[in-house]
């Protein structure tokens, strides 16, 4: 049997799902949940193979309960069931943990199976959700580096400091410090040589330049 515990803060939403998974012979609805917080304390208490879990809830939201639950529960699969498709929803909850993700207009027969995917550890993605990870997955990273800024990592790249850049771009070494800060910024780190390494990552830089 696949243990289910369904998370929705729409009663409505809950007793549907609970009719439809309860009438297949190998679900078993173990508990249903509000909120993230409700869901947590029910997958403490009963054991759990697949949380079906809504994004947007009071208290705890699904992201959050995702993150929370495969730290935790690493042993639980979470698929996805909401309404919400934009591209920011989608990669949050990807990157939070979980193993699918369906909107709430997936045909029955489709989601059984998708639960029982999710229940083998399977990925299981609704077509426009896999379409908007394969395009961020098929695009580099967008640093947006200024050419400046590429320009003084460059030189970094090759060894010089602040002092041997500013007197090769004509420029002060202030400057050079604040093209070198808003770097890090804009490539998550705080040091020289991370941001050489990160820009030669996202090929924003290349070697031999």
């Amino acid at each position: 049997m696949i243990r289910v515990l369904i998370v929705d803060d729409h009663p409505v939403v809950r007793d549907g799902l609970a009719g439809m998974l309860g009438g297949q012979d190998d679900f078993e609805v173990v508990g249903e949940a509000s909120d993230g917080v409700e869901a947590l304390a029910r997958i403490a208490a009963a054991e759990v193979d697949v949380v079906l879990m809504d994004l947007r809830m009071p208290r705890l939201d699904g992201v959050d309960t995702i993150q929370r639950i495969s730290a935790d529960h690493p042993g639980v699969n979470v698929l996805v069931l909401t309404t919400f498709d934009a591209d920011a929803d989608i990669v949050r909850a990807v990157e939070a943990g979980a193993t699918g993700y369906l909107l709430k207009d997936t045909p029955r027969d489709e989601l059984f199976r998708a639960v029982r995917a999710c229940a083998r550890g399977e990925a299981t993605l609704a077509p426009t959700v896999a379409a908007t990870l394969m395009q961020r997955v098929g695009q580099p990273d967008e640093v947006s580096l200024s050419e400046r800024e590429i320009e003084v990592l460059r030189h970094v790249s090759r060894g010089s400091t602040n002092r041997d850049i500013a007197a090769e771009l004509f420029i002060s070494e202030a400057t050079v410090k604040t093209h070198l800060l808003r770097a890090f910024e804009k490539l998550g780190v705080d040091d020289r040589t991370a941001a050489v390494m990160k820009a030669l990552e996202r090929g924003a830089l290349s070697l031999g330049e």
